[in-house]
């Protein structure tokens, strides 16, 4: 296939178009930065019907938001387009991005936004209520499922600790083991002490009655009426496309999933290489994604200005 140069090269390409990516390169822009957002078009978000605890875009419909962005990095000069990036490379002093179609672009620095994949238990219902009435953030959806009957499905090692925060939500919150032990000793005390019952046995999939969960049937037929079922899935980095830089996903802390490491600025191992957004914090929202987008920008942009700094005055001593 013929590769196609989408430009002589950028300053800073940023590989995916969420909160993150289109804040930074809002920055960068700003900073009169030569910057160009390739966007995979799936956003973690998408199934949602509003983005919430964003200050000043609360229930902002999720694509909305985006379009509001992507307009925003164009009106000062940045670039935005469709695309999906299957690998990176270092060429010299810059870096050299392909994409899927063949194309390829160049960058002095890149700015790795591309978020993560929600990896949901094997139980049949759940990828196709995802969203809307089987979710995972309390404070993403939980106002919305208030006093409602909710189930949360035992699935790592956070599970408890999410069934305590949906409690705050309603006084009608049961806990399925599915597949995990039932909890014990402290675990069990403080589920009990709020009232959250525990269902042991293995979950078989959902009722759905008038498109929306009736209840969660167990595998030995047994029906546990419920309206909204949480799920703490495995968070994965969308970030295959890093691993010619050296560059992979590694175990989160938390045992949620994997991300991307980078110090609190954004800067990678990798010199030349920011990660912001859910592809290094799998529990930040729209706001604190997008905050981190800004953050890594502004040392994007600083880094850059040290270069060409060094560079001037090494002209100038030439001279």
């Amino acid at each position: 296939m013929e590769v196609k140069v989408m430009n002589d090269g950028y300053d800073v390409v940023v590989i995916g178009g969420g909160a993150a990516g289109l804040s930074g390169a809002l920055m960068l822009a700003r900073s009169r930065r030569s910057v160009v957002v390739i966007d995979s078009g799936a956003p973690r978000n998408a199934p949602a019907t509003g983005v919430h605890g964003l200050l000043g875009r609360e229930g902002t419909p999720p694509a909305e938001l985006l379009e509001r962005g992507r307009a925003e990095v164009r009106g000062y000069g940045g670039e935005v387009v469709a695309g999906e990036v299957v690998s990176a490379v270092r060429q010299g002093e810059r870096f050299a991005v392909r994409l899927a179609d063949g194309r390829s672009v160049l960058a002095r620095r890149l700015l790795v936004a591309s978020g993560l994949v929600d990896e949901l238990p094997d139980v049949p219902g759940l990828r196709e209520r995802w969203g809307r009435d089987v979710l995972h953030c309390p404070y993403c959806h939980g106002w919305e499922v208030r006093d409602r009957a909710i189930g949360v499905l035992a699935s790592g090692p956070l599970s408890a600790h999410q069934a305590q925060l949906f409690r705050q939500l309603s006084s009608d919150v049961t806990f399925f083991c599915h597949t995990a032990e039932p909890p014990g000793g402290e675990v069990a005390a403080q589920l009990a002490a709020r009232g959250i019952r525990v269902v042991e046995g293995e979950v078989a999939g959902l009722e759905i009655a008038g498109d929306r969960i009736a209840g969660v049937r167990l595998r030995d037929g047994t029906l546990v009426r419920r309206e909204v079922l949480a799920v703490a899935p495995r968070m994965v980095a969308r970030a295959g496309f890093l691993g010619e830089l050296g560059l992979r996903p590694v175990e989160h802390p938390s045992g949620a999933g994997e991300h991307v490491p980078a110090d609190a600025a954004g800067r990678t191992e990798v010199p030349g290489v920011w990660v912001a957004g859910n592809v290094t914090d799998p529990s930040a929202q729209v706001g604190a994604a997008a905050a981190a987008g800004a953050a890594a920008a502004a040392q994007i942009n600083a880094d850059l200005v040290a270069e060409e700094t060094r560079r001037a005055v090494a002209a100038a001593r030439a001279a």
